[in-house]
């Protein structure tokens, strides 16, 4: 997959398998981004090491929310995930490739049945990518959705002129259009965090946060400081479901459910949330890319343009276990 901040070629990650004393068997996905602001691959196999093999009842207590991805995925294994599902079906945004591959790729998605969809900008110059962007819309019907994801890659001012130019388009949202990397420090990143409350301020087509809320303290935080705007939730990053949960219903949350391209295993666990979150808005899924995996095996499921509740039965996660050993 190419984004603004070049191509993504492979995925790292772990699957847990837990068996407990009665014989049930439970799996979960481990499937960190550093650069998200997760832990690293490394880290998490270092705390998992440290449970020695066994996980117990107050496991909770012993991992650190921000290792989001492991309680994600301990979880998920030990079917604490995210209670009763409360959405019965919703669409799927199909992911568009970056530059000028979108348009053949939004026909074919057209055709499929897919009303919802997803391009990757800042990957050319703007000049280029905005022809494109008229000629894509010009090809989708009037109740077709269609978002941008610049992952963060704009300046504030370039991000500015990509809001004016959607604000006489009907865009969806735009998602994380600038980011500051907390390496660059604490004055940067409120810096950072003050321009996108501004642009969110400025211009009418609505902005959504993904990189800058991928944990749970830094949605709360976001949530807590007053954002209306939209959140996207990738739930194999985000920790604990059941908290998660909790923290986008105390705010009434415009969320949107994501993947972070983990394996069947983790799309499995990440959907149930999506289902279970009843909120203010009924936005489409982001979860219609695929095939990912050279495996087929590790999919889980085809992509297709409506989730229902029978997606979160359709993997067999022991088939998956069973081809990593």
């Amino acid at each position: 997959m190419r984004t603004a901040h070049g191509w993504w070629r492979e995925r790292d990650g772990l699957i847990l398998r837990l068996e407990d004393e009665a014989g049930g068997v439970g799996f979960g996905e481990v499937a960190p981004l550093p650069w998200f602001g997760t832990e690293t691959l490394a880290e998490a196999e270092a705390l998992l090491a440290k449970l020695a093999g066994v996980v117990d009842a107050g496991w909770g207590e012993q991992i650190e929310e921000r290792y989001g991805c492991v309680r994600f995925a301990l979880s998920s294994a030990l079917g604490r995930e995210s209670g009763v599902p409360m959405v019965q079906r919703r669409p799927v945004a199909a992911l568009l490739p970056a530059g000028k591959a979108a348009c053949e790729a939004a026909d074919q998605a057209l055709e499929a049945g897919y009303v919802a969809f997803k391009w990757k900008v800042g990957v050319l110059d703007d000049a280029d990518e905005w022809v494109m962007l008229d000629d894509l819309l010009a090809r989708l019907p009037g109740h077709a959705k269609l978002r941008l994801d610049a992952n963060g890659a704009w300046t504030t001012r370039r991000a500015g002129k990509w809001l004016a130019r959607c604000a006489e388009r009907p865009i969806e949202f735009v998602e994380q259009p600038c980011f500051a990397e907390t390496s660059q420090g604490a004055a940067r990143q409120i810096q950072s965090d003050d321009a996108l409350l501004g642009l969110a301020a400025d211009y009418p087509t609505p902005i959504a946060l993904d990189e800058s809320v991928a944990g749970l303290p830094s949605l709360r935080a976001w949530l807590a400081r007053g954002w209306r705007g939209i959140v996207v939730v990738k739930p194999a990053l985000a920790g604990d479901p059941a908290g998660v949960l909790e923290v986008l219903a105390k705010y009434q949350a415009d969320a949107v459910f994501s993947s972070a391209l983990e394996t069947g295993v983790g799309r499995q666990a990440a959907l149930r949330m999506a289902f279970a979150f009843n909120g203010p808005q009924s936005r489409a899924l982001g979860f219609g890319m695929g095939p990912l995996f050279l495996d087929g095996r590790f999919e889980g499921m085809p992509p297709v343009p409506f989730l229902g509740l029978e997606a979160m039965t359709h993997l067999k996660a022991e088939v998956l276990w069973n081809a990593l050993n």
